[in-house]
């Protein structure tokens, strides 16, 4: 038997599911047994098993894309991956080490050798994890008293040995005021003890808080409710003081703070904060990047990407860490005050920086990432709450409509301000609370508008105005993405076939999705819109995403060719943020290219970055494409455009979107 009761083993075995789970179970275990990889990192995450075997015996190649699969998220929950393998395979086993495999059994080998392998990985996980593996009731946790106080009582009940260690005697010091026991404890500790009541009193959750006492020692104090909430009781334990040297120790590729660090961080944060957010963050198909440009560059790519988020979590005053947990897997953690909703947006913003490309020697790379996030709980650990950390990012991994997904109750609350925004988009347009803005394209060389693009903005009568972003989702969740791309082109041109005299001069751009791309006679019914309005067709642009391109390339040569032939102009959006081609950029009819905001933000920073931006630009031009910048919002940043040949603009600096009127005031004035 396993010490302590039977552990959780993940098992994912392609052909002896059947007979390891029986030699498991004999042997204590408690095995979560799979024979396919659909969801196993999901599965081996709820498992809570710190051990998980690979049985690759007759199936190698599903063995190797399995371990490829979990071996991150095995390392990052520090855990151990067992490799089974045939007698003919040992040549893979570099390659499995590379994956991520910790330990390894070749057949034959009989069940006893099996068991033992089991055992050795299991020693393995509880030494990864550093001792911060807790669970409740292990003998470790040496409980040294108790103590109970009722709410508005001015005294507080001592157990016998936490009076004796206080140095009040067993007998008169069973009972003291709260100002005596609170004159025993440091200002640091005051101020925790008072705001975990607090947070009891407020919650009904349990919580706790430490402090230094008398000897030097850290003691824990562990809170519940009793008494139907009208008492708080407290038991405390002496706690192995962390080595604040745990939270030192560094990546030696990134060199930020390592696994061990991270899970040190987080049991001294519980302590000390009560609480805090941890944010996984993966760099999606980093293998492809490995396999495409070789070892060293990945290497340099994980070292930018880690500056990248340094950058973007720094100024937390060590209230902040951050720390890699497992190939390009980080987390990023933040202690008590911090909010799921501040974890979220730093989370968007996360996703937003790594998409930036990176240049490494002659390479431009892009990047994609999901990213996890989950608050704690009472009672958790590092374990517990990396688990559940872990869990929200394996269903960001396997989402279509969004890089962040949250884990908790607010993760609920998520899902139901979704559903809400789902239900209330239908009649949205039929009450039409849509409106278009318009923000302005401006020429770099003379400072004049020569043209808008629309968007739209949902007033929503509960939840204030929403991006089109929000908006977009929302209809593609409800099937209603085709109604609302209908509905926002329509009022766009309309409002634009309205515009004044003063307005005539102007161009109009129109997004256009991917769905739009697929439907068949779209072209035409754009095009009998726009002419049934009135308003000039060789006034007007139509822009598709990167994405909308690629996944039919075909249908969308065949639908921009048709626009084009109507008068109408196409632009490429977003450009930089996808898989970039100069081939798919040759082969479409298109006129203009928009440069992502992402790369705007970075054309101030380093000289690689003014050097990517410059060679899209080159490369648009060599195309005979115009070119427009987005999200330009500093004179810096325009400056150094115009210096790299770039004609027109749109962002902030200039104007954020706006209603008709008001553009109006901007081109007169």
């Amino acid at each position: 038997m396993i010490a302590g009761g039977p552990a959780a083993l993940f098992i994912l075995s392609f052909r002896h599911r059947d007979e390891l789970t029986k030699v498991s179970e004999g042997a204590g275990w408690q095995p979560i047994a799979a024979r396919r990889l659909a969801n196993a990192e999901a599965r081996f995450i709820a498992s809570s098993a710190t051990v998980a075997v690979v049985d690759a015996r007759g199936a190698l190649p599903d063995g190797q894309e399995a371990v490829r699969t979990l071996g991150d998220t095995i390392e990052a929950n520090a855990g151990a991956l067992l490799v089974l393998l045939s007698r003919n395979d040992g040549a893979a086993l570099d390659q499995f080490h590379a994956d991520g495999a910790t330990h390894f059994l070749v057949s034959p080998f009989s069940e006893q050798q099996f068991v033992k392998a089991m055992q050795f990985a299991a020693r393995h996980a509880e030494r990864v994890a550093g001792g911060y593996r807790r669970r409740a009731g292990d003998e470790g946790q040496e409980r040294q008293g108790s103590w109970r106080w009722e709410a508005g009582s001015r005294t507080i009940e001592l157990s016998p040995a936490l009076a004796r260690k206080a140095g009040l005697g067993e007998d008169h010091g069973r009972r003291i005021s709260l100002l005596e026991l609170f004159r025993k404890l440091d200002p640091e500790g005051r101020r925790a003890a008072r705001s975990a009541v607090a947070r009891l009193m407020e919650t009904g959750e349990s919580t706790a808080f430490a402090h230094e006492d008398s000897e030097g020692a850290r003691l824990a104090h562990h809170l519940r409710a009793g008494n139907e909430g009208r008492e708080i009781i407290g038991h405390t334990e002496t706690i192995a003081g962390i080595d604040a040297g745990a939270f030192q120790s560094r990546d030696p590729i990134t060199g930020v703070r390592d696994s061990r660090a991270a899970r040190g961080w987080i049991e001294d944060t519980l302590i000390r904060e009560g609480g805090l957010v941890v944010l996984l963050l993966a760099v999606s198909r980093f293998d492809a990047i490995n396999a495409a440009f070789g070892r060293a560059t990945g290497d340099a790519v994980l070292q930018a990407a880690a500056r990248r988020i340094e950058r973007l979590v720094d100024g937390g005053a060590g209230r902040r860490f951050v720390a890699r947990l497992a190939g390009a897997e980080f987390a990023v953690l933040l202690a008590a005050p911090a909010s799921l909703g501040e974890g979220r947006f730093l989370a968007g913003e996360l996703v937003e920086a790594l998409a930036r490309p990176f240049m490494s020697g002659d390479h431009v790379i892009t990047l994609g990432s999901r990213v996890g996030v989950a608050a704690s709980a009472p009672g958790d650990n590092a374990a517990t709450l990396l688990r559940r950390a872990s869990g929200a990012l394996a269903e960001a991994k396997e989402s279509e409509t969004g890089a962040v997904r949250v884990l908790d109750s607010a993760g609920a609350e998520d899902a139901a301000i979704g559903d809400r925004l789902e239900i209330d988009l239908r009649r949205a347009l039929d009450k039409d609370e849509i409106e278009i803005v318009f923000q302005p394209q401006v020429s770099v060389t003379s400072g004049d508008i020569v043209g808008v693009e629309a968007l739209a903005r949902w007033r929503h009568p509960g939840l204030g105005e929403l991006g089109a972003p929000t908006l977009f989702n929302a209809a593609e969740r409800s099937d209603y993405l085709v109604q609302l791309s209908d509905h926002v082109q329509k009022k766009a041109i309309a409002a634009a076939a309205a515009w004044p005299a003063a307005l005539s001069g102007l161009r109009l751009s129109v997004n256009i999705t991917a769905a739009d791309i697929v439907r068949p006679g779209f072209a035409a019914q754009f095009l009998a819109l726009v002419d049934a309005s009135g308003f000039d067709p060789g006034r007007v642009t139509v822009e598709v995403t990167e994405s909308g391109l690629i996944e039919d390339l075909g249908a969308a040569a065949t639908l921009l060719a048709g626009l084009r032939e109507g008068g109408l102009r196409v632009a490429i959006d977003d450009f930089g943020t996808g898989y970039s081609s100069l081939a798919y950029l040759k082969a479409l009819p298109l006129d203009y290219l928009k440069i992502d905001k992402r790369l705007v933000e970075d054309i101030a920073g380093s000289p690689r970055d003014r050097i990517v931006v410059r060679s899209v630009i080159d490369m648009a031009r060599s195309l005979g494409l115009g070119v427009i910048a987005e999200g330009v919002e500093t004179e810096e940043q325009l400056d150094l455009l115009a210096q790299e040949g770039c004609t027109l603009y749109q962002g902030f600096l200039c104007s954020k979107p706006v209603a008709s009127g008001a553009l109006e005031a901007l081109v007169v004035g």
